[in-house]
This record gives structure tokens, C-alpha cells and sequence, in this order.
């Protein structure tokens, strides 16, 4: 019987892992939105609408954008069972960009007009979208539709950043185009393309 490769790691192992850690990094989006004691009185309709109205904006787009991450993720992981240190190293990098969205979504929220923290966020999300698709190109090995439909969102990050260094009101509807992954996967790679 031949000895199992050492050097090769089972992605189920990892796989349970990014379960917990999306998991915790998703919730701990919503985890600032109800503070107690940001009101004198008792609040109205229009001081929660006022307080509340970035704050959620801001939750609902990273989850979405973590959701998005979490479908590839488990796609191609699916497609790998077994990996080499350096492929797991790069997911071990992605899921730590993953962990720090709560704390980027969280300034984003708070200060989204600000110039600067809009163009982190953006950054940040751009990040994560660079490492999805640098793992996508390790186990597609090249240019094929599954790495091309990971290039989408990155191509939607990099223009939103630019625009949140100028006007960072506007950022977030560049960063919104990164769900059309979703659109070019499921209408315009034919579904043979995608093994289905």
C-alpha cells in the first residue's frame, strides 16, 4: 500500500473551517448595528432612520459580498479534494480576509462619506476579490470560465475604489455591479462549461 502524499492537505478539513469562519465574520456584521445609548430620548421612526440607514446599507452589501465569496469558496472547494501547502496557505489568506470584513464594514458604515475609509473599504473588498481569483487561476490552471467569472468582481472593486476616492457616496453602486458573477455565471457561460 503507498504511503498518502504528506504534503497533500484534505480540503474538507478546510472547508469546516470556513463554514465557522464565514459563519462568525457574517454575523459579526450585525453585530454593531443596535448600540444602546446613542439616543437622549426615545428614539422616532426618523432618528432610527437617520441612525440606522448607512449602517444597514453598509451590513446588507458586505453580506451579500461575503455570501457571493462563500458560494465560490464551497465551489472550489467541491473541485478539490485534496491540495498543497501553498494552495492551502493562499485559503488560509483569503479566509483571513474574510475574518476582517466586520471590522471594515463597521467603519464603512459609520463613515462611509469619508473619503478615506471608503476607499480601505474598497480596497479590502478588492483584496478578497484578488485572492478569490488567484485561487480559482491554482486550480483552473489558466485562463478557463470558472476564473474568468472570479475576474468579475475584481474588475467591479477596482473602479468602485477609484470612485470612492473622489466621491464616496457613488462607491457602492460600482461595488454592487460585483454580483453580476453571479449573472455571467448562470446566463452567459453555457451551462456545459460549468460541468452541469
Amino acid at each position: 500500500m503507498a504511503d498518502p502524499d504528506t504534503d497533500q492537505f484534505e480540503m474538507r478539513r478546510l472547508e469546516s473551517l470556513s463554514n465557522t469562519i464565514f459563519g462568525v465574520a457574517m454575523t459579526l456584521l450585525a453585530y454593531d448595528l443596535p448600540k444602546a445609548g446613542e439616543f437622549k430620548t426615545m428614539p422616532t421612526w426618523s432618528d432610527l432612520g437617520h441612525l440606522y440607514s448607512g449602517r444597514l446599507v453598509g451590513m446588507i452589501l458586505s453580506f451579500v459580498i461575503a455570501g457571493v465569496f462563500w458560494i465560490s469558496h464551497h465551489r472550489r472547494l467541491a473541485r478539490q479534494p485534496e491540495a498543497s501547502r501553498d494552495v492551502v496557505l493562499v485559503n488560509l489568506a483569503f479566509l483571513l480576509s474574510i475574518i476582517l470584513l466586520p471590522v471594515t464594514n463597521g467603519l464603512y458604515a459609520n463613515y462611509g462619506t469619508s473619503s478615506a475609509v471608503a476607499v480601505l473599504y474598497g480596497l479590502h473588498l478588492t483584496v478578497i476579490a484578488s485572492l478569490n481569483a488567484w485561487l480559482w487561476w491554482l486550480i483552473m490552471g489558466g485562463f478557463r470560465h470558472e476564473f474568468i467569472v472570479a475576474l468579475f468582481p475584481l474588475l467591479a472593486f477596482l473602479p468602485g475604489t477609484a470612485v470612492a476616492a473622489v466621491v464616496p457616496q457613488y462607491a457602492p453602486y460600482f461595488w454592487l455591479l460585483a454580483f453580476g458573477a453571479l449573472v455571467v455565471r448562470r446566463f452567459v457561460i453555457p451551462r456545459t462549461a460549468n460541468g452541469e
